[in-house]
């Protein structure tokens, strides 16, 4: 009859210890590596290719270059982020991406694109922010904020409910508030918006930068200006949308004005170790449809790069369109990577004054770890963002790595079962 004894044959136990993320008072396995590590070298001897290779920013070190786009997800409560936020978010985070941003996040209430957006506006909002960021701290990985104004496209309803419908006053819409540079509606079911007076745009950079404060106390590892898809920055960037004719709009330098203002801001705020990203529309998507009709394009875009260098962006997050309704647009594979590759060429060839360097990231159907490699490999950008691929598979980047033929890190709790590591699998050199 066999005997099971309590203790070891040598009459000793080891102390080994599931040790604790230091990041959360509640317990949480301590993740090291993070999610989402190459290992580098991998089983067979080989490197990781520059997908997954590791990216420092300032103070801000990625494990790969796969960005989390920020994702709408129209579920707050007043700009009060909920558990929907931590549910969807940490899924993603915890799987491994590189960075992730929180969704656009309205600095005003009246920036909200719809009644449920995300808001930083009000000091309650810090709080459930903070469980977010938390969160992905407890996982050892890096999460960042985008500060918005949606302008002439706020007061909207959940884009489930309608493309196109504009939020009454009964459903929590602020139809008599919307503002805009000029009072010219983005289509004709959405409010005229009021055109901005200088004293709203004075309170604006005021605002913005409590914004920014607050998204400070929450934690937040990186800070992005959204000034694209036809928000209130790009707005005043676009010809387009912007017809004042004060030191706010007409000439390039005018329509500039407001995005590098709010970009200053928003640099001094921050810690120098901190990356800053601004996110810009390269194109309006109109020169064929309002061809006799100025707008904002590429050139202008390049144009824009160089002084966003010069005010201490670490990287344009370059995007297109959303300004207006007769954008033409041609989806396909990596179809905005080459208004990033013109930007990064661009900042190449004409070094910064003040010797200043900015990188440059490309979002836009990105569906393949093999895609993503080849556009690093071609120097087309320098970073790659995601955004409904991750809402389809929020695995991506084990994908990825399983795609290249990688071996990469996962959280402990799932990573155990696969042997320690997970991805391809590879015979030892």
């Amino acid at each position: 009859m066999s005997t099971h004894h309590a203790a070891c044959t040598s009459g000793t136990v080891e102390d080994i210890e599931n040790k604790a993320s230091a990041a959360v008072k509640y317990f949480t396995p301590a993740q090291e590596p993070p999610s989402g590590t190459a290992f580098d070298p991998q089983s067979d001897s080989t490197h990781p290719p520059s997908l997954f290779q590791p990216l420092q920013i300032r103070g801000m070190k990625m494990q790969n270059r796969i960005i989390l786009s920020p994702l709408c997800q129209y579920s707050a409560d007043d700009g009060h982020m909920t558990d929907w936020h931590i549910a969807h978010l940490g899924g993603i985070i915890s799987r491994g991406t590189g960075m992730a941003w929180i969704e656009a996040t309205a600095v005003v209430p009246e920036g909200r694109i719809t009644p449920q957006d995300c808001g930083i506006w009000k000091d309650s909002q810090i709080e459930p922010l903070k469980r977010v960021v938390d969160f992905a701290h407890s996982q050892n990985q890096l999460i960042g904020i985008q500060l918005a104004h949606a302008g002439r496209k706020a007061s909207t309803v959940a884009p489930w409910l309608s493309r196109s419908a504009a939020a009454s006053k009964n459903v929590g819409g602020w139809p008599e508030t919307v503002v805009a540079p000029s009072a010219i509606p983005y289509d004709e079911n959405l409010f005229v918006p009021h055109e901005m007076t200088l004293a709203q745009i004075e309170d604006l950079k005021k605002k913005w930068a409590d914004a920014v404060k607050r998204s400070l106390k929450a934690g937040v590892d990186t800070i992005e200006v959204h000034a694209a898809h036809g928000y209130l920055l790009h707005e005043f960037l676009s010809p387009v949308s912007n017809k004042r004719t004060d030191n706010y709009g007409g000439s390039f330098e005018n329509r500039a004005r407001l995005t590098l203002e709010i970009t200053r801001i928003t640099r001094e705020l921050i810690p120098t170790s901190m990356p800053l990203f601004v996110r810009i529309s390269a194109t309006d998507g109109v020169e064929q449809t309002l061809s006799d009709e100025p707008s904002w394009t590429i050139e202008e875009s390049i144009k824009l790069a160089k002084l966003l260098r010069e005010e201490g962006v670490d990287v344009i997050d370059v995007s297109t369109c959303g300004n207006h309704t007769l954008q033409k647009i041609q989806p396909g594979p990596a179809y905005q990577t080459k208004y990033a590759e013109q930007i990064k060429k661009a900042l190449a060839e004409e070094k910064s004054p003040s010797g200043k360097e900015t990188l440059v990231d490309t979002v836009g159907i990105i569906d393949s770890g093999k895609l993503a490699q080849s556009i690093l490999d071609e120097g087309k950008a320098d970073i790659i963002v995601v955004g409904r691929g991750f809402q389809k598979n929020p695995g991506l980047v084990w994908a990825w790595a399983e795609e290249l033929g990688l071996e990469i890190s996962a959280a402990n709790q799932i990573r155990w079962g696969f042997g320690g590591k997970v991805g391809a699998k590879k015979p030892k050199a």
